[in-house]
């Protein structure tokens, strides 16, 4: 336990309290004459003790008075906290999202997999990208979601500009990743969903992309939302950063491969700092008690001259 004033300011005002402690014991006048002082009466040695012990109440109170205005303080137990996790959604929108899946299209499913994926990272920070041959930052980092509730109407692959009509995987992690770096607190991770080939990771251009993203410390994790098997540059992304690819054959396969990549890359817990906190209680309760015992001693017991 530990003070905010300093000692020395605390022991000064101290010293009043503990002065008048002693003061009952060694003070002279309790001595009156009465007629029959000169008998032999009993000393009363065990009732000016009681009485000396009830007149030090005031001084005990006043000292607990002190150190309460002296700011006790006590360090509370190490907590542990959940590590925060910034998930950047790199969504595709080029034509070909448009084609059926489900009881809707591949934009429609993707939408609403990661709108339920959000319900079991309460405590993360989310992020929306939407990409084709250009990339639009639609949502940035928070922990608010409400903005993904209402953004699937607004960035539909019907309603988009012609020139995000084709499929740029690699500008757009790229893009992703320099909203990620700016959060310097947390983890990272992107979420890419798309269905198709993209022309800008030929050339071992994805190994230079993956590398890129793993020395910043971004884990990829790829939904390829349409037949066949992903293209091999994204498996290499995924695989490189620490990720995993993912080919959902239907909605129900969707929901479970979200799932999936919530058990894997599950919240870190960091043990926090101790840190001071108020100690009051101690002795606010003892000053409640001295003041009542106080109280009470001035019914009967208390020293009179007469």
């Amino acid at each position: 336990m530990s003070f905010r004033a300093p000692f020395v300011i605390m022991g000064l005002l101290c010293l009043l309290p503990v002065l008048l402690l002693a003061w009952p014991w060694v003070r002279e006048g309790r001595r009156v004459v009465l007629p029959f002082d000169f008998g032999r009466q009993r000393q009363g040695r065990w009732l000016r003790g009681l009485l000396g012990c009830i007149e030090m109440l005031p001084a005990l109170l006043l000292l607990c008075i002190v150190l309460v205005l002296c700011g006790p303080l006590q360090l509370s137990e190490p907590r542990m906290k959940r590590s925060l996790t910034n998930i950047q959604f790199c969504v595709d929108v080029s034509g070909s999202m448009t084609a059926s899946f489900g009881e809707g299209t591949r934009y429609d499913a993707s939408m609403k997999a990661i709108n339920d994926f959000l319900d079991y990272r309460e405590g993360d920070a989310f992020g929306l990208t939407f990409f084709g041959n250009n990339v639009l930052h639609w949502i940035p980092l928070t922990s608010d979601i409400s903005a993904f509730r209402c953004a699937p109407p607004f960035m539909r692959p019907e309603k988009i500009p012609y020139w995000f009509g084709g499929t740029e995987i690699g500008k757009a992690l790229l893009a992703c990743q320099d909203v990620l770096v700016a959060r310097e607190e947390g983890d990272r991770m992107i979420v890419l969903i798309s269905d198709g080939y993209s022309s800008d990771l030929s050339g071992d251009r994805d190994l230079e992309i993956a590398k890129e993203l793993s020395g910043n410390g971004i884990i990829v994790y790829a939904v390829h939302i349409a037949e066949g098997s992903a293209p091999d540059q994204i498996v290499n992304i995924t695989g490189l950063t620490g990720g995993e690819v993912f080919v959902p054959g239907d909605v129900e396969a969707l929901d479970r491969v979200f799932r999936r990549i919530d058990e894997m890359q599950q919240a870190r817990l960091e043990k926090s700092v101790a840190e001071s906190m108020d100690f009051y209680a101690p002795f606010s309760v003892a000053g409640l008690s001295l003041l009542g015992l106080s109280l009470l001693a001035q019914f009967g017991l208390r020293y009179t001259p007469w």
